[in-house]
């Protein structure tokens, strides 16, 4: 017996912060929870799975617009036809949307309660599936104490969007804690909201498959769902099922040995050929590079952000590759000498040196500097504050913490030119 636990596919989310990106891949980020869900539905009739389960958030929010949820039932009915059922429970972003309040689904498609506990019996294969959906977004109750007993006999899954025990990176939603799923004696628990996969543990299995489809940078890495064998004895595997279609990435040039930008470029280009030899072929990548180190080509990168991304994206272009975008590059490298060696000169650098040590410290000079950087602000189009987070900072007047981030490379630079 085979099932697919798929948990937080968040259909037609948007995938924020790109606005500002002329390049972006628009068409494949926009349909790209689509896509990802596609390719779930493809594994699951492929493989001849026994059933589906959906552990929460198949939506994303009060979205109104019905082509997702008619969608989702296209795909309900392509798994109706080849006689898989669905499991599904409702998540935190599901209560909020209007589609799971009105959408009639097709008949394969079993909806655990809001009211309580649910349970569905799958007679031939001798399962019980237990669950309750979410009525409100901030359920903050724990919802696994009132689920019901297992079934003597029978394999038994427990289905469930909860933080589990607090996890800090997601609302504590339907908090439990593992002692509390143990005590059940389930054999397999199904969990979601967490986005991040994870085998918590394996007697019994408590399982987040994670999202199906990473929306942004902070998602990297592989994304989709699992593959759960079983017989007669219990569970036998816990498999992951990859469906991503496009797939974030974190990369860190370490730029030590670079003297110039073009180094610096060209440490990218082999950053990038080795993270393609190591991603399936047929996975998009959408990349943000960290230059880092301390090097001495770290006066002429100062300020040169988009020129560097401008050329990196060349480096990419030159790799013959159509499935790698840069999403941005920051510069995080570090000046090799120590800041004594600028104090010890007795020149205006030494001076300027001196002088940007104590501006932040200077209330009058950054009440000026606020002034001046917020009429350049209240310009700026709305979608560059998802791109440029100082922007915020110089709208609430805290600019001391940017002229400290500054002033290293601003020295670095002048250094270079005299």
């Amino acid at each position: 017996m085979k099932f697919i636990h798929a948990a937080d596919i968040h259909l037609d989310s948007p995938l924020s912060g790109l606005a500002s990106y002329q390049d972006a891949p628009a068409e494949l980020l926009r349909t790209a929870t689509r896509d990802a869900f596609t390719k779930l539905v493809d594994e699951a009739i492929g493989e001849a799975v026994d059933f589906l389960v959906i552990a929460g958030d198949l939506y994303d929010g009060n979205w109104k617009d019905y082509n997702t949820g008619y969608y989702f039932c296209r795909q309900m009915s392509r798994l109706n036809k080849a006689g898989i059922p669905v499991y599904l429970q409702f998540g935190n972003h599901d209560a909020e949307s209007e589609m799971t309040r009105k959408l009639i689904l097709p008949p394969n498609v079993h909806v655990f309660e809001t009211r309580k506990p649910s349970s569905f019996q799958v007679e031939h294969l001798r399962v019980a599936l237990h669950g309750r959906s979410f009525k409100e977004a901030a359920t903050t109750e724990n919802l696994a104490v009132s689920y019901p007993p297992p079934i003597p006999g029978w394999l038994n899954i427990g289905v469930l969007h909860t933080a589990l025990e607090g996890n800090a990176a997601h609302a504590n939603y339907a908090p439990c804690s593992l002692a509390e799923l143990n005590a059940k004696g389930y054999d397999y628990w199904a969990l979601g909201h967490v986005h991040e996969h994870a085998i918590l543990q394996q007697a019994p299995w408590v399982v987040f498959p994670g999202n199906l489809q990473g929306r942004h940078i902070r998602e990297t890495g592989p994304r989709g769902a699992v593959m759960v064998t079983a017989d007669e004895a219990g569970i036998q595997a816990v498999e992951r099922l990859l469906v991503d279609v496009l797939r974030w990435h974190l990369v860190e040039v370490d730029a030590r040995t670079a003297v110039t930008l073009n180094d610096v470029v060209r440490l990218a280009g082999k950053a990038f050929e080795a993270l393609m030899k190591d991603t399936p072929g047929d996975r998009y990548l959408a990349v943000r590079v960290y230059i880092t180190g301390k090097t001495p080509a770290h006066g002429e990168l100062f300020g040169l952000e988009s020129q560097l991304r401008a050329e990196i994206l060349g480096q990419a272009a030159a790799l013959g590759s159509d499935r790698l975008w840069i999403e941005k590059v920051r510069i995080e490298t570090e000046q090799p000498g120590e800041t004594g060696d600028i104090r010890a000169r007795s020149d205006a650098i030494a001076d300027l040196q001196k002088f940007l040590d104590e501006a932040p410290r200077d209330a009058t000079l950054l009440a000026s500097l606020v002034d001046d950087l917020r009429q350049m602000v209240d310009r700026a189009p709305m979608e560059l504050f998802q791109a440029i987070p100082e922007f915020q900072a110089i709208r609430n007047g805290d600019v001391a913490g940017i002229v400290q981030a500054v002033s290293p490379g601003l020295l670095a630079q002048l250094a270079i030119v005299d």
